[in-house]
This record gives structure tokens, C-alpha cells and sequence, in this order.
């Protein structure tokens, strides 16, 4: 199993500049966009008594990237896959997948935004949505985690308890792999967009998709999030009580005075009460549905 390399074996002295010296000297990387980072809040979890690192993903281009947190010693530990914001896995997003592993999961987040970019290195969201997100396959997306199911279950991991969890961007696939894979047992999708207009690229979206639905989602949402109107979340509702029998047994929480990222513990957006409660509320449905 390979485990993360040294810094300076993944970017060697001669790639360095600005941009790339800024990425990696920030904790391992706070994408550029996201800056700065608001370190009074930042969760900075430890790797005490779990492996933690970067490991390679067959896929049928190739190998894929991944940050895999394990709890040390513990065999068959059930699975999360951990989906990223658009800024892709950086700091934040390997801190819940260390955050999880010390409770007792193996949290796989893949580099699913490889084949387009590196997000990370990218200063302006304008720039990262035109030059990587939108040119992002659903159906390569969906195909990379298919890849860190199997990967997992031969790493001896426990895929009949298998867990799919999101943030912003990734809450919306939460939706959409909750959908696909008959193995998930429950997703959380954290104020993932529901409705969207169709294209070559993204032709389904979660709130079309709830009569698909293969394992109960929970919906974390902000009540003055500018992104998502609650008119969707309330269709979104609406909606899962006529769909399958994984949909009627979904719910979704708005929290009325949080924004977007609600959970994005480096950002301004941040907000604690509602953050925490979220967490322990998806760690209840991951429990309450078998993972």
C-alpha cells in the first residue's frame, strides 16, 4: 500500500513557483482560493493511532490519486467516501477523512478533479468552476468512486458498510452516488445544489433523481445560503416523500442562520453550533443505517 511521499518527491525543487510554494507550505495545502485561512478555527486532527497519507487508485485511464485515513489495527473498518468541495483535497477535506478515521472508518477521498486540474493552485472560484468543475464529467466521477469501493475492499476494508458523505460541489455527488450504487448504506450530502439545468456533462441532478435512490440521505442545508434557495430544499422534500423507498427514509435539515460551508471550519463562512451538531447528526445516520 503506498503512503504519502515526502514534499519535496512530490514537487521537485525545479517545478516550484509562487503558486506552488504557497499550496504546499499551508498545512500540506489550503487551496490558493480559499486564502486566507481562517486559522483560529482551522481543526488541525492529529494522526495518532490511525495511518493516514496518499495512495494510488487503479482506474481504467490509469491510477488515481487518493488521501486514505485508517484507524491503526483495526480490521474490516467500515467505509466513507469523503467527496471535496470544487477546491478539490486539500487540507480541509483530509482533516475529516483523519477526523473519521480516529472514530473508527476508513475515509477515502479521491482526487477526483485530476484528469482537469488542480484545482488548488488556482486563486479565483471563477477560474476553478470554467477551467475544471464544469469541465467535470458526472459519469467519470461516479467511475472514480466505483474505483475506491474496490480499492478499499482489497485493502481488506468492510465495503458491505459503506458510507458516501459531501461538501458543497461533493454534496451534490453525495446525492448522485446514493443514487448509483446499490452497496451505499447511507449518503450526507452538506448543501450540495439539488437542481440544475442539464448538459452532455451533468444530464441528472438529485432532485430528478429520488425515485433512483439506493440508500437514505440526510441533507444538511443553511437556511441563508445565497447558492441553494430554500424553495429547493422544500421541493427537494417535497419530492423525496414520492420517491423510493431509500428517498421516503431521507431527511433534511436546514439550519435557518447558517450560510454555505457552514462546515468549512477555515473559512469565514464557518459556524460552529451548527457544524458540530451536523457532524453528530451524520455520524447518527451512518450509525442508524448500518455503517
Amino acid at each position: 500500500m503506498k503512503t504519502e511521499p515526502e514534499l519535496d518527491s512530490l514537487f521537485p525543487a525545479q517545478s516550484f513557483d509562487r503558486r506552488s510554494f504557497i499550496a504546499t507550505t499551508l498545512g500540506a495545502g489550503f487551496a490558493l482560493a480559499t486564502q486566507p485561512v481562517m486559522a483560529q478555527t482551522a481543526i488541525r486532527t492529529d494522526e495518532t493511532g490511525i495511518l493516514a497519507g496518499l495512495v494510488g487508485v487503479p482506474v481504467d485511464d490509469g491510477e488515481m490519486q487518493a488521501y486514505r485515513a485508517v484507524p491503526g489495527g483495526l480490521t474490516k473498518p467500515p467505509v466513507v467516501l469523503v467527496v471535496s468541495e470544487i477546491f478539490a483535497v486539500h487540507e480541509y477535506i483530509r482533516d475529516v477523512c483523519r477526523r473519521l478515521a480516529k472514530l473508527g472508518y476508513c475515509a477515502i477521498a479521491p482526487e477526483l478533479f485530476a484528469r482537469q486540474g488542480d484545482p488548488r493552485l488556482i486563486e479565483g472560484i471563477p477560474e476553478i468552476l470554467e477551467k475544471i468543475t464544469n469541465k467535470t464529467p458526472d459519469a467519470q466521477v461516479i467511475g472514480d468512486l466505483d474505483a475506491c469501493v474496490k480499492w478499499a475492499a482489497a485493502q481488506g476494508a468492510d465495503t458491505s458498510r459503506l458510507a458516501i458523505t459531501g461538501f458543497c460541489w461533493g454534496g451534490r455527488i453525495a446525492w448522485l452516488y446514493s443514487a448509483h450504487n446499490p452497496a451505499v448504506k447511507a449518503g450526507v450530502a452538506w448543501y450540495g445544489k439539488l437542481v440544475g439545468t442539464a448538459s452532455a456533462l451533468n444530464p441528472t441532478h438529485p432532485a430528478e433523481l429520488v425515485g433512483e435512490l439506493k440508500a437514505p440521505v440526510l441533507g444538511l442545508y443553511g437556511g441563508l445560503d445565497t447558492g441553494i434557495p430554500l424553495t429547493t430544499v422544500e421541493e427537494m422534500k417535497k419530492r423525496l416523500t414520492q420517491g423510493s423507498a431509500a428517498a421516503r427514509a431521507s431527511e433534511i435539515h436546514v439550519y435557518p442562520n447558517a450560510p454555505h460551508a457552514f462546515h468549512a471550519d477555515y473559512r469565514p463562512s464557518y459556524r460552529r453550533e451548527e457544524a458540530e451538531d451536523g457532524w453528530r447528526r451524520m455520524l447518527a445516520w451512518f450509525r442508524s443505517n448500518g455503517v
